[in-house]
C-alpha cells in the first residue's frame, strides 16, 4: 500500500477551541483521538492572520514577504513553487477537496502566454492542486456572481432559490416561513434550513471519501479544507442547539486595554464586526453555534478515521489537522482575526505519523515553536524527498514527531498587511506603509508596526495579553532583542529560489577553470594557479 497524506484544515478555528486543548465544555472526541495517536504542537503559529496569505504560506512553505500574496484575493504570482511542484517529481498526486482562497495571477499568466484552460494554466491557477472539489464558500446573493458547483449540487438535491448556499445552507427559517439570513448574527441560533448531510462540512467530507475510495495505488496528498467554523455562524440541526450560553467561556477582554490603546488596536476596535462583538448578548448567541460547527467537524473527522481504518489506509497515511488562523469572538474588544493575540495567530496542529519511528511520541504535547510553513517540508520528508531549503523556508516536523530532540527556531514570525481595511483610512496611512510583523520567542511577543511604536506582551506574566509593554522603559532591552530577531529574519535570503546552496558550492571559486583569468600579473602567476584546485581564488 502506498504512502498518503491527509492534510485537514479548518477555517477560522481557534487553537483553544478543542477539548484536547483544554476547553472545558466543547466536545471533540475524534480530534482528541488524533492527538492521542500523534503529537499535538502547543506553540504553532500561522504566517498571517487572514485566510489568503496564511494559506499561501501553508501551500508554498514560504513566508508572506517571500510569496507576496499579502491579503485575500491578492494573486499568488506565477512562478511561486507550491506543494504540488514539490510532490509531483516524487510521483505523488496533490489533490484539493475544499477551500484554498487561491487567486490566480491572470496578468502574469497572460504575459507569459499561459492559457487558463491549459494543463499548466490549470495547475498554476489552482495553487498547484489537482482539483477534486473546490469549495471556497461565501457566495452572497446580490454580490459578485461566481459559479459554484455546490449550488448546482443543492439544486440537484431539490433545494430551490437563486442562491441555495445562502437560502438553505446558511440561513434559518421563521415559524411563518421567512428566510432568516445567517449573515445577521441575531439569527445564529436558528437551525440552518439544510439537512446536515448536505451542509458544507458533511458534503466536503463525502467528496473527500469519494476521492480516497477511487484514488487507486498512486500515492496522494489530499488537502481536505473545511470552510467552517468560519462565518456565517449558523449550523444545521442538531449542532445548532448542542451548546448554550452556559457553555460560553468569559470573554477575554479588559477595560485596561482601552487605556492609552495602541493606535492600530484602537482602529481595529472601531470596525463594525468588533463593535458588534462588544454588544451585550452577541458572544452568548454566536459562540455556542461556533462550538456546534466545531463539533460537526469533529464528527466528520470520525467518518474519515473510520474509513481509513476499515480500508487499512490508516497504516500508511500521515494525518495533519490544523487551521489557517483563529477568531477573536469578542476577545480584546475585537471581532474576526487579523491582529496578533494568540486567539487570532496561534493555530491548532496535530500530526499523526503512522510509522513505527513515531511510536515513542504518541499522545505527547510538544511545546516547540513551529510555523505553518513547516508542513510543506514535512510532507516532502514523509514521501522521502529532498527538501529544497533554498525555496522552502520551513523545516520538517517529522524529526520531532519521531522522538528526536532539536530546536527548530528561537522565534516565530507572522505578518499582516492591513492596507485594504478600514483601519488604514482611520489612521490615514499610505497603502505601502500598512505593514505589521510579529516575532514571538516563546515568552515575549513583539509586533513591529510601521510608523508607530511596537506592541509588546509578556505571555508568562500576562497570558491574557492585556498589558501592552510597547512603551515601558523597563522593557527596552526586550524590545531591542525582538526587533533584532525581525531584522535578522528580514535580512535572510527570501527570493533566491533558482539556485541551491549545493549548486553554488559546486562552482564557487571555479572561475579560473571556466576561462576567467582575472587577478593575475604575469605568466608565472597563471602557472602557479593551474596547480591549485580553486585556481588560486
Amino acid at each position: 500500500m502506498s504512502k498518503n497524506v491527509l492534510f485537514i484544515m479548518c477555517d477560522q478555528l481557534r487553537y483553544d477551541y478543542l477539548s484536547c486543548a483544554g476547553h472545558p465544555h466543547l466536545h471533540t472526541p475524534h480530534i482528541d483521538a488524533l492527538a492521542k495517536r500523534g503529537v499535538r504542537f502547543t506553540n504553532a503559529y500561522a504566517q498571517s492572520t487572514i485566510c489568503g496569505p496564511s494559506r499561501m504560506s501553508f501551500y508554498t512553505g514560504r513566508y508572506v514577504r517571500s510569496h507576496g500574496s499579502t491579503w485575500n484575493m491578492f494573486p499568488l504570482r506565477v512562478g511561486e513553487q507550491t506543494l504540488g511542484d514539490h510532490l509531483e517529481p516524487l510521483g505523488v498526486r496533490n489533490v484539493l477537496c475544499g477551500k484554498t482562497h487561491m487567486t490566480a495571477d491572470t496578468e502574469g499568466m497572460k504575459r507569459l502566454g499561459i492559457e487558463l484552460d491549459s494543463e499548466i494554466g490549470a495547475r498554476v491557477s489552482q495553487c498547484g492542486f489537482e482539483v477534486w472539489d473546490r469549495l471556497d464558500g461565501v457566495h452572497p446573493t446580490g454580490g459578485e456572481k461566481k459559479p459554484t458547483h455546490y449550488n448546482d449540487y443543492l439544486w440537484n438535491k431539490g433545494y430551490d432559490g437563486e442562491n441555495p448556499w445562502h437560502d438553505w445552507a446558511n440561513s434559518g427559517e421563521s415559524d411563518t416561513g421567512e428566510i432568516l439570513s445567517g449573515w445577521l448574527m441575531e439569527n445564529s441560533s436558528e437551525a440552518a434550513r439544510i439537512d446536515e448531510a448536505d451542509s458544507e462540512t458533511a458534503y466536503t467530507t463525502s467528496r473527500a471519501l469519494e476521492f480516497m475510495n477511487s484514488a487507486g495505488d498512486k500515492p496522494w496528498c489530499l488537502h481536505l479544507s473545511y470552510i467552517k467554523p468560519h462565518w456565517p455562524y449558523i449550523a444545521p440541526s442538531p449542532y445548532d442547539k448542542m451548546y448554550s450560553e452556559k457553555d460560553v467561556l468569559p470573554v477575554c477582554r479588559s477595560e485596561t486595554e482601552k487605556d492609552n490603546a495602541h493606535p492600530v488596536l484602537s482602529a481595529f476596535s472601531e470596525h463594525r464586526v468588533s463593535q458588534l462583538f462588544a454588544r451585550p448578548g452577541v458572544c452568548e448567541t454566536v459562540i455556542p453555534v461556533y462550538m456546534g460547527l466545531i463539533t460537526q467537524i469533529d464528527d466528520q473527522i470520525g467518518r474519515l478515521v473510520e474509513y481509513l481504518r476499515a480500508t487499512g489506509k490508516d497504516k500508511d497515511t500521515l494525518i495533519v489537522f490544523t487551521s489557517d488562523h483563529g477568531d477573536y469572538l469578542g476577545d480584546h474588544w475585537l471581532g474576526e482575526k487579523e491582529l496578533f493575540h494568540d486567539c487570532s495567530v496561534k493555530i491548532p496542529l496535530i500530526v499523526v505519523d503512522p510509522t513505527p519511528e513515531a511510536d515513542s511520541t504518541r499522545g505527547q504535547e510538544n511545546p516547540a515553536l513551529v510555523e505553518a510553513i513547516d508542513l510543506v517540508p514535512s510532507f516532502i520528508d514523509y514521501f522521502d524527498g529532498s527538501i529544497p531549503d533554498h525555496v522552502v523556508e520551513g523545516q520538517s516536523l517529522l524529526p520531532l514527531v519521531r522522538g528526536e530532540t532539536l530546536s527548530l527556531r528561537d522565534f516565530v514570525i507572522s505578518e499582516y498587511d492591513y492596507s485594504p481595511r478600514k483601519a488604514r483610512k482611520t489612521l490615514d496611512q499610505p497603502i505601502s506603509e500598512c505593514r505589521m510583523v510579529m516575532a514571538f520567542d516563546g515568552r515575549f511577543k513583539l509586533i513591529d508596526v510601521k510608523n508607530y511604536r511596537p506592541m509588546l506582551f509578556d505571555l508568562a506574566e500576562d497570558p491574557s495579553e492585556f498589558n501592552d509593554l510597547g512603551k515601558d522603559d523597563a522593557y527596552s532591552d526586550i524590545r531591542e532583542r525582538l526587533l533584532g530577531h525581525i531584522f535578522e529574519w528580514s535580512c535572510r535570503h527570501h527570493s533566491r529560489t533558482t539556485m541551491s546552496d549545493d549548486e553554488i558550492a559546486s562552482f564557487s571559486g571555479q572561475e579560473f577553470f571556466a576561462g576567467v583569468k582575472i587577478g593575475f600579473w604575469n605568466e608565472a602567476d597563471l602557472a602557479d594557479a593551474r596547480g591549485k584546485k580553486d585556481g588560486g581564488n
